[in-house]
């Protein structure tokens, strides 16, 4: 039986598959250092929550792990020491797309590995569905923009019909036939990824295929204003330590009644956009500790492992420690900055990240089983790859992603007043964040800045 030959490459946020033959404020003015005056912003604001299934809120945590484990992976890997943006939900909806047309083991896999488990194909759609309907409604000042594309290669192939509205009702994903040896195929699918992600993605392949079967592709873009945007006035040139040295980098600085927690690893801040559903956390290592150490302990705790009970080990004597995230007065600073980010420059590109985890036979041309998609014959993926991208500044957060996938056959709240501790918090060195939405839990975005 004839397959096809599927790749996959992201984007900024932005997902894509080819298939191939062959500021508010709230504060209180005082006196600080050198007679400037400083002002205690309060950030802890009112969330609108989206409403999941019990299945879907199991789906969220159990996607959050492998976005964490994907982070994991990318951090073992890359040894540049450069910084680095990904958005493993973008991964999520392009493999998402793959295994509705996936069975046997080659669906298990999938879903094990994204961590959905047993729940089937359809859950997964109802899943995806709910967050492109939803997600974006959370807070009407923050700009998300979730969209999928199906790219067919007229020539070669013709997806199943049911495949065709399964992904056109769930993913908004309308499959549009294009010559894929024609000069301006290229420049129409970058061109729709360069739309989707307002120019921060201007490109995705570096060529069309002449014999691939599809593109898959999803983009995922966010604009989000800081709850308390920082003062431009109060952005200095200061020190970054980095792991090899320092550099001087633009530090952004403001006092402001934040969400803070701390124990014997890393002290953390949630910064909130908007009305406070999303937002920023950013987690800085303690004396003697690294961002691996950080990330070591979310892939093995999960997302909650931020605060809740921790073990701690002195002089051979284990002590199980609780912190939780609690409202500080802090005086905080972060770094104004952009990272550009592509699979491609990694070694074993996405794909091989995606093996380490455990996705193997989506991958091989002999094994893969992906029946459902095209009318002549089975498919796997022969190549992924993301571009990822994130502004951050004083006004607050841009960022984008996108995926793409080749197939081919083969062979606001206000508290009452009162006294908060206070807390000191400068990113001044290499940290990691992670862009997530408060209700549901689901993270958009993991990266890690190293000053590089």
């Amino acid at each position: 039986m004839k397959k096809i030959l599927f790749s996959v490459m992201e984007v900024m946020a932005l997902s894509s598959l080819m298939l191939s033959c062959s500021s508010s404020s709230d504060g209180v003015e005082e006196l600080g250092d050198l007679g400037e005056t400083k002002q205690v912003v309060n950030m802890l604001s009112e969330a609108k929550p989206i409403q999941l299934t019990k299945a879907q809120t199991v789906f969220v945590n159990d996607n959050n792990q492998f976005t964490l484990n994907f982070l994991k992976t990318v951090n073992e890997t890359d040894q540049s020491g450069k910084s680095f943006i990904y958005s493993p939900l973008s991964i999520t909806y392009v493999l998402g797309m793959v295994n509705d047309a996936a069975t046997g083991q080659t669906e298990q896999e999938l879903e094990q590995t994204l961590g959905f488990h047993e729940g089937g194909i359809q859950a997964v759609n109802d899943y995806c569905k709910n967050l492109i309907d939803n997600l974006p409604e959370v807070d009407e000042d923050v700009t998300l923009n979730i969209a999928n594309a199906i790219f067919v290669n007229k020539n070669k192939a013709t997806l199943k019909a049911q495949y065709q509205q399964v992904m056109l009702n769930y993913y908004d994903a309308k499959a549009e036939d294009l010559d894929f040896e024609a000069p301006e195929t290229l420049g129409h699918i970058n061109g729709w990824c360069k739309e989707k992600t307002k120019d921060m993605i201007p490109t995705i392949l570096d060529e069309v295929n002449p014999s691939a079967v599809s593109y898959l592709l999803n983009a995922i873009y966010f604009k989000a204003d800081w709850a308390s945007k920082f003062d431009q006035k109060n952005t200095k040139e200061e020190t970054f330590t980095t792991d090899n040295g320092s550099t001087k980098l633009p530090l952004m600085h403001q006092n402001v009644l934040i969400n803070y927690v701390k124990n014997t690893i890393f002290s953390a801040v949630n910064i909130p956009y908007g009305n406070g559903m999303w937002n920023m956390t950013v987690l800085l290592p303690e004396e003697g500790k690294t961002t691996d150490d950080i990330i070591n302990h979310l892939a093995a705790f999960g997302i909650n492992g931020i605060e809740g009970a921790y073990c701690e080990i002195e002089d051979g004597i284990a002590t199980m420690s609780a912190v939780t995230f609690s409202p500080y007065e802090v005086d905080l600073k972060l770094p104004r900055y952009e990272t550009f980010s592509d699979t491609d420059q990694i070694d074993g590109y996405l794909i091989g990240l995606l093996q380490k985890m455990g996705i193997h036979l989506a991958f091989d041309s002999n094994f893969a089983e992906i029946p459902n998609m095209c009318e002549s014959g089975n498919v796997y993926i022969s190549k992924m790859r993301q571009k990822a991208k994130i502004k951050v500044n004083e006004e607050g957060s841009e960022a984008a992603a996108v995926t793409v996938a080749e197939m081919a056959y083969t062979t606001a709240f206000t508290p009452q007043p009162r006294e908060y501790p206070k807390a000191t918090f400068h990113a001044n060195r290499p940290f990691v964040y992670v862009i997530r939405e408060a209700s549901s839990g689901v993270i958009l975005f993991v990266g890690k800045f190293t000053g590089a």
